[in-house]
C-alpha cells in the first residue's frame, strides 16, 4: 500500500517513470477487467486506453486519486464500460465478431462454439451490475475476495454471496440440459 501511495505521489508530479510504471503494472489487469465486460478485444483495448487517458487528465487537473490508485482505476474502468454501453444503446449497432475461424474445427463445431459464447454473453448481461462487477474483478481482473471487497466497498462475505449467486445464476442459465455447454 505504501508503494502504491509513493507511486501515486510521484505520478501527481507527472514523473514519467512513475506514469510508465503505473501503465506497466495496471494495464493488463484493467484490460482483463474491461475485456470481461465487453466482447471485442479491440474495443477492450480502446476502453482500457481511455482509462489511462482519464488518469492523465485527472493528474493534470489535480483531481487524481487521493488514497488508492487501484480502486480509482477500477472505478474509472467501470464508468468507461458503462458509458460505452449507454452510447451503444443510443446508436443501434450490429456486432461483427473478429474471431478467426479455427480450421481444425468442423463447421458444426464452430457454429456450436459461437452459440455457446453468445449464450454466455447473454447470460452475463442478465446478472445484476454488482454481480457482473464481482465476476469481472475476480476472473477478469484476477483479484482475491479481500481485494474485491476493498475495491467495491463491501464486506468479504457480501462479495462471496454476490459471486455465489452470480455463478449459480449462470449455471442455471447455461445448464447442460439446454444443449449449451
Amino acid at each position: 500500500m505504501q508503494d502504491e501511495l509513493l507511486l501515486l505521489s510521484r505520478a501527481r508530479a507527472l514523473d514519467g517513470d512513475a506514469l510508465s510504471q503505473i501503465h506497466d503494472q495496471y494495464y493488463r489487469p484493467i484490460y482483463r477487467y474491461v475485456s470481461f465486460r465487453v466482447s471485442d478485444h479491440k474495443l477492450a483495448e480502446d476502453l482500457t486506453s481511455e482509462v489511462f487517458t482519464r488518469l492523465l487528465s485527472a493528474l493534470r487537473d489535480k483531481s487524481s486519486p487521493q488514497n488508492t490508485l487501484r480502486g480509482w482505476l477500477f472505478g474509472v474502468a467501470s464508468h468507461v464500460v458503462n458509458d460505452h454501453y449507454r452510447q451503444k444503446a443510443r446508436a443501434k449497432e450490429v456486432e461483427l465478431s473478429d474471431m478467426i475461424a479455427d480450421d481444425r474445427l468442423s463447421l458444426d463445431e464452430r457454429v456450436g462454439q459461437k452459440m455457446r459464447i453468445e449464450k454466455l454473453r447473454d447470460a452475463l448481461k442478465e446478472l445484476t451490475e454488482e454481480q457482473q462487477r464481482v465476476l469481472a474483478l475476480r476472473y477478469g481482473f484476477g483479484m482475491h475476495i479481500r481485494e474485491v471487497a476493498q475495491t467495491i466497498g463491501k464486506s468479504e462475505g457480501a462479495v462471496k454471496q454476490l459471486q455465489l449467486r452470480a455463478i449459480a445464476a449462470l449455471a442455471s442459465r447455461l445448464a447442460p440440459g439446454e444443449g449449451v455447454l
